[in-house]
């Protein structure tokens, strides 16, 4: 009897012990012998982003539902498409917004900087908390952990060419500072200076810093060509550098004979903007945003203890997906609250345009601005949605074609296979200085890639995976 209980528990120990127990370590795939994938049963919930609102996936009629103007019936033919569920942004980006954006840029190159001039470190900071420049050295540099086995194959093969180099990590808790008084020593001081406009280029010897050099350096993978190829490769990865800083000299550009110094001096960074629509933004600029807010979600994903899922990638909206969101629910809605007023009861205004020849401001208790306006100032549309008309005039990730909905395909029509390539994009909800025709939801315009814009601004979407089956309404 002994013996049996003997061969009882070690055919028990040798079972437990075969289960797959280290971590990494693959095991058996499935259980007691049958198909059973593991992990959790729960359905997948999509988390909703911060400052998004979800947009139901559904059919609409895209194009003109109203009297085309324009009398070009081809450019925005009535057509039944079907788009799939998505987060947008409920306002357009605003300069707040932008501004965090453009300083984490501006941050990581002032860190990249000092590690590359602290060289291995160990100088006499206190604690490394920017005491010294030596405190700024890589991370990798600073801890003296021995290398992992993959880490030391990667710098055995010479390292990852082209890609992510952990041995150049930036250690992002010593603080920064670029206050002149509390820079640590000498070399801090030279190494940020260089961020700078030299002496004989300031104006009233106004320390600025050289938004030239301010790039913001990503790759993405092109996919149309590489389904074509049938191949997949870096030759396929496309790398981008991106000045980010603003056009703010748009204000004067966009109106030769008129007087807007104020708001080229002022709109991008005083305070009393900062919750303004964000202008002077490129095409290439506003997609560098989305890969930015991507990878910052991604990071804390993998930073937090329980890491979380890969983040789906905020994007710009494709055309399709922009007039679907903009009609608010409404089928064939003129505007995005409907239609086809532009005044509610009161009299006053529904959007922020210009009302009539020459008067931006009709009078104060229409509500209306004399140029762009504070996000939320006008109502939501039933999506949710501010400024889906008026304000500012938004870049769309499509390539701009006159015949688009003839041939697209009726399922989330997209031309972005060739996007990054075609030189006009879409761009859609008219502006401030528009009048009220062209804020019909159906409205298409078009602008250069690589113009920036005192009435053009941009909003990001995310999309909800179509196995969700359901989102969440927090944010977290």
């Amino acid at each position: 009897m002994k013996r049996i209980l003997l061969i009882l528990l070690s055919t028990s120990v040798i079972i437990s012990c075969s289960n797959g127990g280290g971590k990494g370590i693959t095991g058996n795939p499935g259980i007691k012998g049958e198909l059973i994938p593991r992990g959790s049963s729960k359905s997948f919930v999509a988390e909703r982003p911060y400052g998004m609102v979800p947009i139901p996936g559904g059919s609409f009629v895209m194009g003109m539902a109203d009297q085309d103007f324009s009398n070009t019936p081809e450019k925005a033919m009535p057509k039944t498409v079907t788009v799939s569920a998505f987060f947008m942004d409920e306002t357009e980006i605003t300069n707040a917004e932008y501004r965090l954006f453009i300083n984490a840029v501006r941050d990581s190159i002032a860190r990249g900087l000092l590690a590359e001039a602290a060289g291995e470190g160990g100088g006499d900071g206190e604690g490394g908390n920017g005491g010294s420049i030596a405190d700024y050295a890589y991370a990798g540099k600073k801890t003296g952990e021995e290398a992992t086995p993959y880490q030391k194959f990667l710098e055995s093969q010479g390292g990852r060419e082209g890609g992510y180099d952990e041995s150049k990590k930036l250690d992002k808790k010593v603080p920064l500072t670029y206050n002149t008084s509390a820079y640590p020593d000498e070399k801090y001081a030279e190494v940020l200076e260089s961020m700078y406009l030299p002496a004989e280029k300031r104006i009233n010897n106004e320390r600025i810093i050289d938004w030239s050099k301010i790039k913001y350096a990503y790759q993405w993978e092109d996919v149309a060509s590489a389904v074509k190829d049938k191949d997949r490769g870096s030759q396929y990865l496309k790398k981008e550098s991106i000045a980010v800083y603003p056009d703010t000299t748009v204000w004067v550009k966009d109106f030769k004979y008129a007087y807007n110094e104020p708001l080229f001096g002022q709109y991008f960074w005083h305070s009393a903007y900062k919750e303004y629509p964000v202008v002077g933004v490129t095409w290439d600029q506003a997609r560098a945003f989305c890969d930015f807010r991507t990878k910052m979600k991604a990071d804390y994903n993998n930073s937090i203890k329980k890491k979380k899922q890969k983040p789906m990638r905020f994007r710009l909206p494709t055309e399709s997906e922009w007039e679907y969101a903009a009609k608010g629910g409404i089928q064939n809605a003129t505007y995005p609250w409907g239609g086809p007023y532009l005044q509610d009861d009161r009299g006053c205004y529904l959007a922020n345009f210009k009302p009539k020849r020459g008067n931006y401001i009709e009078d104060e208790k229409t509500g209306n601005y004399t140029y762009t306006a504070p996000v939320k100032k006008f109502s939501k549309n039933g999506y949710g949605l501010y400024d889906m008309a008026g304000n500012v005039s938004e870049w769309t990730e499509s390539p701009f074609n006159n015949s688009a909905y003839e041939f697209s395909s009726s399922l989330n029509p997209s031309l972005s296979a060739n996007a990054a390539n075609d030189v006009k994009k879409t761009v859609r909800g008219g502006s401030w200085k528009d009048v009220g025709y062209l804020l019909m939801t159906g409205y298409r315009d078009w602008e250069r890639k690589d113009s920036a814009r005192s009435y053009i601004g941009f909003r990001t979407i995310q999309d909800i995976p179509s196995g969700s089956g359901r989102f969440s309404r927090k944010t977290k």
